[in-house]
């Protein structure tokens, strides 16, 4: 699913008076997804009752293998956005 097609079926879940335009529900589903990422840039954790939490995991540095040259290498620590769905979402899904 694409944003715009998250955004046509959340219109069609609300009220017709609710949100006042198209543009208007972008900038709301833009101002949702910019605050989850400052806060994950922060260092928050963000939890979404029933649905699931975003939080940044550390990843140590490692050893690999350029697998063209067989050379070992080695993969620096980074961070990364992480998703773990709610115990609801996850029997919702099965």
């Amino acid at each position: 699913m694409t944003k715009e097609e998250l955004m046509q079926a959340v219109a069609g879940k609300v009220k017709p008076g609710d949100i006042a335009s198209k543009a208007a529900l972008n900038r709301v589903f833009n101002a949702v997804f910019d605050v989850i990422a400052e806060d994950l840039i922060a260092g928050n954790n963000v939890n979404i009752p029933g649905f699931g939490s975003f939080k940044v995991k550390e990843r140590a540095e490692r050893k690999a293998h350029n697998l063209q040259t067989g050379e070992e290498i080695i993969v620096p620590a980074s961070k990364a956005a992480v998703f773990k769905p709610s115990s609801a979402l996850k029997n919702a899904v099965k």
